[in-house]
């Protein structure tokens, strides 16, 4: 059945953070999070600067909008480069969220009990994978994320990829190293997608201001498209994000085949995570800035191969 709406997805030219996030926010029913437990879901896989992990003027720009609207947030998060707290001292996290008020979990702290097994339907993961009970008990949960390739077998690392810092790396029962099978396995990219199964997401916000076009995720070849995007679709913004990395040159993974064959995107379209072709995509520009790159969007959405 053809969709009868196509996924919106919005993008703004602009070098500014704060006003960027705002503009992006009024297309969003924020007033619908007032008074609600919100789980925030940044990028800090690693402590490196952006685009290898969130801004911190992005974090706190999201983070000041929640406030606004009366919700009360917390922000979970698994680094898999590095200590987790370490890394968020390193990156101001910390900080932040002392200024901010808002409360950090560890998620490699947690225990047995504070884990649920998920396990879709026609999995890839051998035995499921453990995703956290602070996700889950939210009222809902907001994603930001990077542009970014991804050289250890993901292809790219966007909205779907950054799920995986939710789940857990090991299994605190029998020890069991979940990254470890993600990572070594053939079918890691459709894994990727499965986790989003776990969560829906009212919006996801991707700051690709700056982003990898070649490397990463911590590391890479550095473009400045100077956009921020943002979409209550995962899949969408994910093809977007890979049309701005084939207009800016990219990996051959990347670049080969429709961007709809993207394994992680055809997974996470079989999964109904959100649209499955280029028609269910409306790109619209914010500003007038942001028309040139929108149009060059849709011509990459659309190519043949």
């Amino acid at each position: 059945m053809k969709k009868s709406m196509k996924s919106k997805v919005y993008v703004i030219k602009t070098s500014d953070r704060g006003e960027g996030i705002r503009e992006l926010l009024k297309h969003f029913n924020l007033a619908s999070l007032s008074g609600k437990k919100v789980a925030l879901k940044a990028n800090y896989n690693s402590a490196d600067p952006f685009p290898a992990s969130t801004h911190i003027d992005t974090l706190s720009a999201i983070v000041v909008a929640l406030k606004e609207k009366g919700a009360s947030l917390v922000m979970p998060e698994r680094s898999g480069m590095g200590d987790t707290k370490s890394v968020l001292e390193d990156m101001g996290v910390i900080e932040l969220a002392e200024k901010q008020g808002f409360d950090l979990v560890i998620l490699d702290d947690l225990k047995s009990e504070d884990w649920i097994k998920e396990n879709p339907e026609g999995s890839h993961w051998s035995r499921g994978f453990l995703f956290p009970k602070v996700f889950k008990e939210a009222e809902t949960i907001v994603q930001t994320c990077c542009l970014k390739t991804h050289r250890f077998g993901g292809h790219i690392t966007m909205s779907l990829k950054n799920s995986v810092g939710m789940v857990a790396k090991f299994d605190p029962d029998d020890g069991y190293n979940y990254m470890r099978e993600l990572h070594s396995s053939r079918y890691q990219r459709y894994m990727i997608a499965e986790i989003n199964t776990a969560y829906k997401p009212p919006f996801v916000i991707m700051d690709g201001i700056k982003g990898f076009s070649t490397g990463g995720p911590e590391d890479g070849t550095l473009i400045e498209p100077g956009i921020i995007i943002a979409s209550n679709d995962r899949v969408a913004l994910d093809a977007v994000g890979v049309a701005v990395l084939r207009i800016y040159g990219t990996t051959s993974n990347v670049s080969t085949g429709e961007i709809f064959q993207q394994e992680q995107l055809a997974r996470a379209t079989e999964l109904g995570l959100g649209s499955s072709r280029p028609d269910e995509i409306e790109v619209i520009p914010v500003n007038d800035e942001a028309q040139d790159i929108c149009s060059q969007i849709e011509e990459k959405l659309k190519e043949k191969f």
